[in-house]
């Protein structure tokens, strides 16, 4: 029986090789992906640590290996979880003021440190921002208490998005991981991950943007069917991840079905859009459930180029388990 201890360093492993992974093809289209990687994408392409081609002479290049805001903000949430023994709005404001990657003046972060104020909750906002920094929060909070998980999900959640989809969207996430650290099955980890975005929804009005509980139930319907011809399937128009409503249930649905980490990473990797998000949030759950699937030397890759030291947080965070 895996401890909870094992299958928490194992979801950070997993979620930190997903970013670094996805990172790149982040943004691109299908075909582009096959234009940068003719063979697709199979790993780390080129030496850890130099600049990966496309981002050359970019406004930041990102380098191969490198994590980008997605682990980034979820060590914010770990840190204060750690340092708190809890989360508020206000404390997790106050660490999202010091994250520096992808915070230009377009996207949620860089619009919510514009502001100055890490007090401040947001009131609209249906980004997959929240989502992809709430693993912490499922590995503290026990699924056995839905309703103490939501809230310390929406007290993440708030200073950069606070949408109805962005919400339950991270809700999912986070009940998702939590069930999957107490080793239950998919199915239940899906049920659990559909509850929650359910019970979220009465926290905000309906989105526009979509259902995120309808959503999942669908997309994992459909993955599912497609077992046989996955990466086909994915090229379809309806997996492309470009908006939240699609990134999520895409991310927990490829983790449920595929039953790895590492399988989870490539296919997400080789769709574009918004593939680094779909690749740590996918890659930290299939590895909460199946910590053997996480590819170690990927991981020793990317620890040594970011010295995250996530097999300690993983552990602290744990021992906080309630």
């Amino acid at each position: 029986m895996l401890t909870h201890v094992e299958r928490s360093v194992a979801c950070l492993k997993g979620l930190s090789v997903g970013d670094a992974i996805g990172k790149q093809t982040e943004t691109l289209k299908r075909d582009t992906v096959k234009q940068w990687y003719p063979a697709g994408i199979t790993g780390f392409h080129g030496e850890v640590g130099t600049v990966i081609p496309r981002y050359v002479a970019r406004r930041y290049e990102w380098r191969v290996g490198e994590t980008t805001d997605d682990t980034e903000q979820t060590l914010a949430d770990a840190d204060t979880l750690i340092t708190e023994g809890g989360l508020s709005h206000s404390r997790v404001g106050q660490r999202l003021m010091n994250c520096r990657k992808s915070n230009h003046p377009d996207v949620s972060l860089g619009r919510f440190q514009q502001r100055g104020d890490p007090e401040f909750i947001c009131s609209e906002g249906d980004g997959c921002g929240a989502a992809m920094r709430v693993a912490p929060v499922g590995i503290v909070y026990s699924c056995g208490r839905l309703s103490q998980l939501i809230e310390a999900v929406f007290q993440a959640s708030v200073p950069t998005h606070g949408g109805q989809l962005a919400i339950c969207a991270a809700a999912a996430v986070a009940a998702a991981v939590s069930a999957a650290v107490d080793g239950k099955s998919c199915d239940e980890v899906l049920n659990v991950a559909v509850e929650a975005a359910r019970e979220a929804e009465g926290l905000r009005a309906p989105s526009s943007a979509g259902n995120m509980a309808k959503a999942l139930g669908r997309m994992h319907a459909q993955l599912v069917a497609a077992r046989q011809e996955l990466s086909a399937r994915l090229h379809e128009e309806d997996c492309f991840p470009d908006r939240t409503v699609v990134i999520v249930p895409l991310a927990i649905s490829l983790a449920l079905v595929t039953k790895s980490a590492s399988e989870t990473i490539l296919l997400a990797s080789n769709i574009g859009g918004d593939t680094d998000s779909v690749a740590s949030i996918g890659g930290a759950l299939a590895a909460a459930m199946f910590p053997q699937s996480v590819n170690d030397g990927w991981y020793q890759a990317v620890e040594h180029l970011n010295n995250h030291n996530l097999v300690e947080l993983a552990a602290k965070l744990a021992a906080l388990r309630q």
